[in-house]
């Protein structure tokens, strides 16, 4: 799933929900339509089906390959507290997912490609892994040569809202993580406790 190059709406579409919040997504009435030219008029889903298509929203959204969807599953069960909840948590302190959400790129891959690419500072250092976990007190900057067009996105954007446990700078766009996040802030409907079941089958 990390390395997919192909159409993003047909994500949305295979899962019938947008899984990134930009008009390519929202606006298309396509993307509540099952792949396909017609549509597929299949039998009704079963307990299987319904609980795939949940854990591929979580995968689609956060562009997460299913092996490494797998060991945040097994991360987040052995954590404390609803395994559902955790792995949201997980999920939602993936660095490329953090730059998301500061509302620096338009979307998870224009996110990763930004920190895969270098562009992103933690602490002071230069970090280009996407999935490098942020925890709370880290600051997170933009490379100057790349305020230009962290700006022109968030101009792109102006709806956008940063979540509370992210305190954004965005005349430096700068941003530091006070606070972990909860599972109710983040703003993707998806059952994670389906998700979770899932893998006992």
């Amino acid at each position: 799933m990390a390395n997919y190059t192909g159409p993003k709406v047909r994500l949305s579409r295979r899962v019938g929900v947008p899984i990134e919040a930009v008009e390519k997504h929202t606006s298309n009435e396509r993307v509540r339509q099952p792949p396909g030219i017609h549509g597929f008029r299949g039998r009704r889903p079963r307990d299987y089906g319904i609980r795939l298509t949940e854990k591929q929203k979580l995968r689609y959204h956060y562009n997460v390959g299913e092996k490494q969807f797998r060991r945040f599953v097994k991360e987040a069960k052995r954590l404390p507290g609803n395994s559902g909840d955790m792995l949201l948590v997980l999920l939602e302190t993936r660095l490329d997912n953090v730059v998301r959400r500061m509302g620096i790129a338009r979307t998870i891959w224009a996110a990763r490609q930004i920190v895969a690419h270098g562009h992103i500072i933690v602490d002071g250092r230069k970090t280009d892994r996407p999935s490098f976990h942020v925890k709370p007190g880290m600051e997170i900057s933009v490379k100057e040569k790349t305020h230009k067009l962290c700006r022109e996105n968030m101009e792109s954007m102006p709806g956008h809202e940063v979540p509370g446990w992210i305190s954004f700078n965005p005349s430096e766009v700068k941003a530091k993580i006070v606070a972990a996040p909860k599972a109710d802030e983040v703003p993707f409907r998806v059952n994670t406790n389906l998700v979770i079941e899932f893998y006992r089958f």
